[in-house]
C-alpha cells in the first residue's frame, strides 16, 4: 500500500516588507550624512598635504639647480628650467626632476618668482583649492 503524504501547511511568503526596506534606507542615509562630511574633510587635508610635499620636492630640485649654476632660475625661466636647460645657462647639469613639473593637486601650475617680493631668493606657491590668491581653509595659499 502506498501511504498518502499529508499536505504541507501553507507558509507566508518570505521576504522584506516595504517598511523594513524604508528603515534600512533611512539608516544608510543617516550614516552617509554623518560620514560624508568627515570623509570630504580628509580629502581636502590630503590635497594640501600633497601640495606641501610637491613644493618640498620642487624646493630640493631648485636647491640642486642653484648648487650647479650658482643661482636660482629667474621668474622668466620658471620651473621649466628644472627639466629643460635654459639656453643661457652653460653650467646646467639637470634635469633636476624626473619628469615634467607636476601641477598642484587642484590642477593648477605652481607659482614661482625669483627674486620674491618678500626679499627672499625665491617664492614657490600653490593658490589652493580656489585657484586664486588669498583665501582660508581649503582655499588657503601654500607658500614656501
Amino acid at each position: 500500500m502506498t501511504a498518502k503524504l499529508a499536505p504541507r501547511p501553507l507558509r507566508p511568503e518570505s521576504g522584506f516588507t516595504l517598511l523594513e526596506l524604508l528603515v534600512v534606507v533611512m539608516i544608510i542615509g543617516l550614516l552617509t550624512a554623518v560620514v560624508a562630511p568627515r570623509f570630504l574633510g580628509q580629502v581636502s587635508r590630503s590635497e594640501a598635504t600633497a601640495a606641501r610635499a610637491q613644493i618640498d620636492a620642487l624646493d630640493k630640485a631648485l636647491q640642486s639647480y642653484r648648487i650647479d649654476t650658482g643661482h636660482f632660475p629667474t621668474s622668466a625661466q620658471g620651473l621649466s628650467a628644472l627639466v629643460t636647460a635654459p639656453s643661457d645657462e652653460p653650467r646646467w647639469r639637470g634635469p633636476y626632476l624626473q619628469d615634467k613639473v607636476p601641477p598642484d593637486p587642484w590642477g593648477s601650475s605652481y607659482q614661482y618668482r625669483s627674486p620674491a617680493p618678500s626679499g627672499r631668493e625665491f617664492e614657490l606657491m600653490s593658490w589652493g583649492h580656489d585657484k586664486a590668491p588669498g583665501g582660508s581653509g581649503d582655499d588657503a595659499d601654500i607658500i614656501k
